[in-house]
């Protein structure tokens, strides 16, 4: 499963990086609002730490205004992937984008039958909403078991980009299921080194080598 990271934080960015665990990076107006930075100059600078797909938001809500969006988005780099919402006109701008070899992620999915369209329409990545899902007292995780299923069902090509993780175990059902993508914020991914007994191991073992009173090096 890849690993994205969904930020606009370039300085958390280049950390995780550097770990070789990003596979690529998601993010969306309200990320950029909060790094409080030029969209633009994020976007470039964060395609140039991470080789992999770099989704980029239009906010355009018109076909013709998303197109217009995407090709000044699409220009930064290679790696960028244009994000449009799931919606009539961002599925006419991600077949006309896909035409064009363009990536692109169709966004705010939040039900098996809209990733049906998603991936008719040529959709590089669907995202659906695991944690918004959750929040409304539905189990989210099963709308990606649903969405696996039926892309297999078909030999659907796009890949199910699962969004919206708020916990490590979010990442793991994901992986179980098959998802082909996941992306987190990095709090999250974080936390998916963290355990108790690996840190009373590293304790253990520091406490027992400085009874030796050696050093390497």
């Amino acid at each position: 499963m890849k690993f994205f990271v969904d930020t606009a934080d370039t300085a958390e960015i280049r950390d995780l990086a550097e770990t070789g665990l990003l596979d690529g990076v998601t993010t969306n107006p309200s990320l950029v609002h909060k790094a409080g930075r030029d969209f633009l100059e994020v976007v470039k600078e964060i395609a140039a730490i991470v080789p992999g797909p770099v989704s980029a938001e239009v906010v355009a809500l018109d076909h013709d205004g998303m197109m217009r969006e995407a090709e000044i988005l699409r220009k930064i780099a290679d790696n960028v992937t244009i994000k449009v919402p799931l919606t009539i006109d961002g599925l006419k701008t991600c077949r006309q984008l896909t035409g064009d070899g363009t990536m692109v992620n169709v966004t705010l999915c939040f039900t098996a039958n809209q990733a049906l369209l998603a991936a008719k329409a040529g959709a590089t990545f669907i995202s659906p909403f695991v944690g918004r899902h959750d929040d409304i007292g539905f189990d989210g995780m099963q709308i990606i078991s649903e969405i696996r299923q039926i892309y297999d069902n078909y030999d659907f090509a796009t890949q199910i980009l699962v969004a919206s993780v708020r916990h490590p175990v979010h990442v793991l059902q994901s992986a179980l299921i098959g998802a082909d993508v996941m992306t987190a914020p990095p709090a999250v991914i974080r936390q998916l080194f963290k355990h108790p007994l690996t840190d009373r191991g590293i304790e253990g073992f520091l406490a027992d080598w400085a009874k030796t009173g050696q050093k390497i090096g």
